[in-house]
C-alpha cells in the first residue's frame, strides 16, 4: 500500500512561517519529481513548487523567494518551508508524486490528503 502523508499545516498569521512534510509510504524504490500544489476555496489548485530527485527545483511566481521545497531521498520526504506568509497563502496545501517506483510496479500521479495552511491579516 502505497501513501503520501502531509503535515505540519496549521493558523498563522501574516509574516509568520510554517514547514509542511510529506512521507511517502510503502515499498519504494525511487521516485522522480516529487510537488507542492494548493487549492484556495473557489479557486483550481495550482503549482506551488516542485523538486526532481537530483534536487533541481521549481517554483509559482507568487512564492518565489519566500518558499523552499528540498527532499530527502533516504526517507522518500518532501518538505515546503513557508517564510513570509500573506493571507493569499490561505489554501489546502497537497504533495504529489509524478512516478513512483515499486518493487512489483511503476505507479503516477499520487496525491496526498492534504493540510491546510491558513494566514491570517
Amino acid at each position: 500500500q502505497v501513501q503520501l502523508v502531509e503535515s505540519g499545516g496549521g493558523l498563522v498569521q501574516a509574516g509568520g512561517s510554517l514547514r509542511l512534510s510529506c512521507v511517502a509510504s510503502g515499498h519504494i524504490f525511487s521516485i522522480t519529481l516529487m510537488g507542492w500544489y494548493r487549492q484556495a476555496p473557489g479557486k483550481q489548485r495550482e503549482l506551488v513548487a516542485t523538486i526532481t530527485s537530483g534536487g533541481s527545483t521549481k517554483y509559482a511566481d507568487s512564492v518565489k523567494g519566500r518558499f523552499t521545497i528540498s527532499r530527502d531521498n533516504a526517507k522518500n520526504t518532501a518538505y515546503l518551508q513557508m517564510n513570509n506568509l500573506k493571507p493569499e497563502d490561505t489554501a489546502v496545501y497537497y504533495c504529489n508524486v509524478d512516478e513512483m517506483k515499486l518493487a512489483w510496479r511503476t505507479i503516477y500521479n499520487i496525491w496526498g490528503q492534504g493540510t491546510q495552511v491558513t494566514v491570517s491579516s
